[in-house]
C-alpha cells in the first residue's frame, strides 16, 4: 500500500508518529478484511488521520478513517454516536481502541470557498444542533483550561505578547474554570470552514470533532483565526477588526449566544494559543516564535472587545 506523501511525512514528528505511519498499511488492510470493505478512490488525509474511500459489502459508499492515537481522537466516535447524524457525519462502525471509524461518505465540498459571513451563518445554525448534553466520559473544558493556567502565570515578562492581555486572559480563565456553566455541553472544539462538508441528506454536516464537555461559547475562535489572511481583502475596504467583528457577531446572533461570554472565551482561547506557541518555540534551540501567528492571536483577542 502506497501511503500519501503527506502521511509519510508525519513520521518526522517523532518516534510515536513514525511507528504509527509504519503500521498504517497493516491496520488499513486489516479493517478492509474485517469489515468487508473494498477501496474506492484515492486516499486522503488530515493532520492526524488517513481517510480511505471504500464500498461496503452491501454496496454503500463510505470512508474508513484511521487516526493517530492521541487524547484528542480518543472520544471522536463517542461524539458522533451521540449526534447520531444530526448535524454531523454519521458513524457506521467503530473500533475505538484502534482509532478506526467507518463513516458515511460526504461530498468533497466544504465551506472553505463560501463567503465567510455565509459560512458563519451555516456554522451558527449547526451549533444549535450539535450542542446537546455531553456524555460523562468526555474530558471537561474546565479541567482542560485549568491545566493551562500555569502556562499564563509562568509566561516570561519578555514574551512577545502584551502583558496586559496575558493578565486579562489569566483573570478571565480563572473565573471561567470555576464557573459550573463551563462544563456539560457536547462541544466539537475544532469547528471551522474545512470541517463542514456538503452531503446528499443535508446541506452541511460537520466532521472531525475533538470533543469536550464544555461551554458552547468556547466554540467560536476557530471560525475567526481560520481564513484570517483574506480579512485583509474584506469587501468594501473594511478593516480587519471590522471584518472579524462581523464574523463574531454573525456567529453569536445566529446561535443565540451571549456576547460577553463568547468574547471572554475568544480572548482566553487566543491568548492560550499564543502562549502555547511561545513555549513550544522556546523549547527548540534557535527557533523564534512565528510573529504572524502571534499577531493573528492578539488581533483577534483585541478585535472582539474593542
Amino acid at each position: 500500500m502506497r501511503l500519501p506523501d503527506g502521511v509519510l511525512g508525519m513520521a518526522e514528528r517523532g518516534p510515536y508518529w513514525a511507528h504509527w505511519v509504519d503500521d498504517l498499511p497493516r491496520l488499513v488492510d486489516g479493517f478492509l478484511d474485517e469489515w468487508e470493505l473494498r477501496t474506492d478512490g484515492w486516499m486522503m488525509h488530515g493532520y492526524c488521520a488517513l481517510v480511505v474511500p471504500v464500498v461496503t459489502s452491501a454496496g454503500d459508499r463510505a470512508v474508513l478513517k484511521v487516526s493517530f492515537p492521541d487524547e484528542e481522537t480518543e472520544h471522536e466516535h463517542l461524539a458522533l454516536t451521540h449526534w447520531n447524524g444530526e448535524g454531523a457525519v454519521r458513524l457506521l462502525r467503530a473500533a475505538p481502541r484502534r482509532r478506526a471509524m467507518l463513516l458515511e461518505r460526504l461530498r468533497d465540498v466544504s465551506l472553505a470557498d463560501a463567503w465567510d459571513i455565509e459560512a458563519c451563518t451555516v456554522v451558527g445554525e449547526l451549533y444549535g444542533r450539535l450542542h446537546i448534553p455531553a456524555p460523562p466520559q468526555l474530558r471537561t473544558l474546565s479541567s482542560y483550561v485549568g491545566a493551562q493556567l500555569a502556562l499564563l502565570r509562568e509566561l516570561p515578562r519578555g514574551a512577545p505578547l502584551p502583558r496586559r492581555l496575558v493578565q486579562q486572559a489569566l483573570s478571565l480563565a480563572t473565573d471561567l474554570v470555576a464557573d459550573p456553566a463551563t462544563d456539560g455541553t457536547l462541544l466539537h472544539t475544532d469547528l471551522h470552514y474545512e470541517n463542514v462538508l456538503s452531503a446528499d441528506r443535508a446541506a452541511w454536516l460537520v466532521i472531525d470533532p475533538k470533543p469536550l464537555s464544555g461551554d458552547p461559547h468556547y466554540e467560536l475562535a476557530p471560525m475567526l483565526w481560520n481564513r484570517f489572511d483574506e480579512l485583509q481583502r474584506a469587501p468594501g475596504g473594511a478593516s480587519v477588526r471590522d471584518a472579524l467583528r462581523r464574523r463574531f457577531h454573525t456567529l453569536i446572533d445566529v446561535a443565540g449566544l451571549d456576547e460577553g461570554r463568547a468574547r471572554d472565551w475568544v480572548v482566553v482561547r487566543m491568548v492560550l494559543n499564543a502562549a502555547s506557541h511561545v513555549r513550544a518555540s522556546s523549547a527548540v534551540r534557535n527557533l523564534d516564535p512565528d510573529e504572524h501567528w502571534l499577531t493573528i492571536c492578539v488581533t483577534i483577542a483585541k478585535a472582539v472587545q474593542d
